[in-house]
């Protein structure tokens, strides 16, 4: 484990934590990792989860799919975040499914751990639980954001609006977004075809460029 210690730290679940305290804490925790594949899902929808993971490399999409096997994307989970946490501190059954984007290695955490009687002090099981309970309200923030995005009322004004908060999100008007087409269209549920088309229609009236996943947005001059 010592070896995505540097990784690990960066990891607001752990944050304000020594690396002592960390060792300690996944001696008392018993943390695992395992391996997944592109495309391999790594919790599914319909079960009961009582892990945390932790994403060590790789990367990984919170999807929700429809009967039909159509897909929306809630969110993706980088290098050094969790995902999860919601379902196991709820101990309910998970609405949505987790699958790898790329080749990942994660680590899982159970939650049950983390608030039973352990060898870890008071002070340090007080800092994870205050860390935990940051990230479950910046986990709230994103997906009203997504929300926000999703009640404009067509693919355009979509966009538009992520493609704003993007820009503001990275402080500049160039910037670069986690999604290849298929996944913008998944994550904003518009139709890939219809985006396309207004993303070129953008392009061509100068209020946007992009190449692939980088985008540029452009103000009025008026």
């Amino acid at each position: 484990m010592r070896e995505f210690l540097d990784i690990i730290k960066k990891s607001e679940l752990f944050g304000n934590l020594t690396n002592d305290e960390i060792e300690i804490l996944f001696r008392c925790l018993q943390v695992t990792v395992r391996e997944y594949e592109k495309g391999e899902y790594i919790f599914n929808s319909g079960e009961k989860e009582k892990e945390i993971g932790l994403v060590l490399t790789g990367k990984v999409h919170i999807i929700n799919e429809d009967y039909w096997g159509n897909r929306n994307i809630l969110c993706d989970v980088l290098e050094s975040e969790i995902f999860g946490e919601a379902f196991a501190c709820a101990q309910e059954i998970l609405p949505v499914s987790v699958v790898a984007v790329q080749k990942s290695k994660i680590m899982f955490i159970d939650f049950t751990r983390i608030i039973k009687t352990c060898s870890f002090s008071a002070s340090v099981r007080e800092i994870l639980i205050s860390n935990l309970l940051i990230i479950l309200s910046k986990n709230n923030i994103i997906l009203t954001s997504k929300i926000e995005h999703m009640s404009r009322r067509n693919t355009r004004e979509k966009l538009l609006s992520y493609l704003s908060e993007q820009a503001k999100i990275n402080k500049s008007s160039s910037f670069s977004i986690p999604f290849d087409r298929q996944q913008l269209a998944d994550y904003l549920c518009i139709d890939r075809s219809a985006m396309s088309n207004e993303l070129s229609k953008l392009k061509k009236e100068g209020k946007i460029d992009f190449d692939k996943e980088k985008f540029r947005l452009f103000c009025d001059e008026n």
